[in-house]
């Protein structure tokens, strides 16, 4: 058994879903009418800008549109977090804002985010609830053609991995929350957990294709599965 001092909690997709925004793969998903080659690198962006700022510009205004709002499971982290005396983290794969809406404060945005632009050329950072055009200037530098979403394309590194790799190799308990298990590094977080000792859980609306690594399972929708487990877990002291 293990004291749970610290726990990182890994979410993907499959929990943004559930408030509406279509996941990567599959019927409805967001490459559906796309190759990820064609908006998703940054061969794509040197290639036809105005196309990948047109597909993230589209994924932009569906995040802010008034229908998308956080769901019970990211509510439910948020409030969980808030009662925890120890280290909490989320890690998200997901470039939406849902978790902040919710309340959730420990973040650490992998794949970047929707709502944040980034210039090319001075790399500043700031935040942005409009669409991105070739013809826009960076508020710095001044420079035209130059931004970009802030948003990790296939190619490039994830961000902030090595604070993500210091919180792996300390928790107590490592949670997964709607995703695929099928992209890497995120798909490897649990051997790095299951490595320091750490508690595993996979909760997914179906089996990933990591679920073998994971010492707990619990399949069903996030939005009903991980309110009722993070209820469990604040009785709990210890795991494993």
């Amino acid at each position: 058994m293990r004291e749970i001092e610290s726990i990182v909690v890994l979410t993907g997709a499959g929990i943004s879903a559930e408030s509406g925004l279509p996941t990567f793969r599959g019927a409805g998903g967001v490459w559906e009418h796309y190759r990820v080659e064609d908006v998703a690198s940054p061969q794509a962006f040197a290639r036809d800008p105005q196309l990948v700022h047109r597909f993230y510009n589209s994924r932009r205004q569906k995040l802010l549109s008034a229908n998308i709002k956080p769901n019970s499971a990211h509510l439910a982290l948020a409030a969980f977090e808030s009662a925890f005396d120890g280290e909490f983290l989320v890690v998200t794969q997901n470039i939406d804002n849902l978790h902040e809406q919710a309340g959730s404060e420990n973040i650490v945005h992998m794949h970047g985010e929707l709502l944040k632009k980034r210039c090319q050329q001075c790399l500043q950072v700031t935040f942005v609830y409009e669409d991105i055009n070739t013809s826009d200037g960076c508020e710095r530098c001044g420079k035209q053609g130059t931004l970009r979403p802030h948003v990790v394309w296939f190619g490039e590194m994830p961000l902030e991995m090595d604070h993500i790799h210091q919180a792996l190799e300390k928790c107590d308990l490592f949670i997964s929350v709607g995703t695929s298990g099928n992209v890497y590094p995120a798909a490897g977080f649990v051997d790095i957990a299951n490595m320091w000792n750490s508690h595993s859980v996979e909760i997914n609306l179906e089996p990933s294709a990591i679920e073998s690594s994971f010492k707990e399972k619990i399949y069903g929708p996030a939005a009903s599965m991980l309110p009722k487990f993070l209820t469990q877990l604040q009785t709990k002291t210890t795991v494993g």
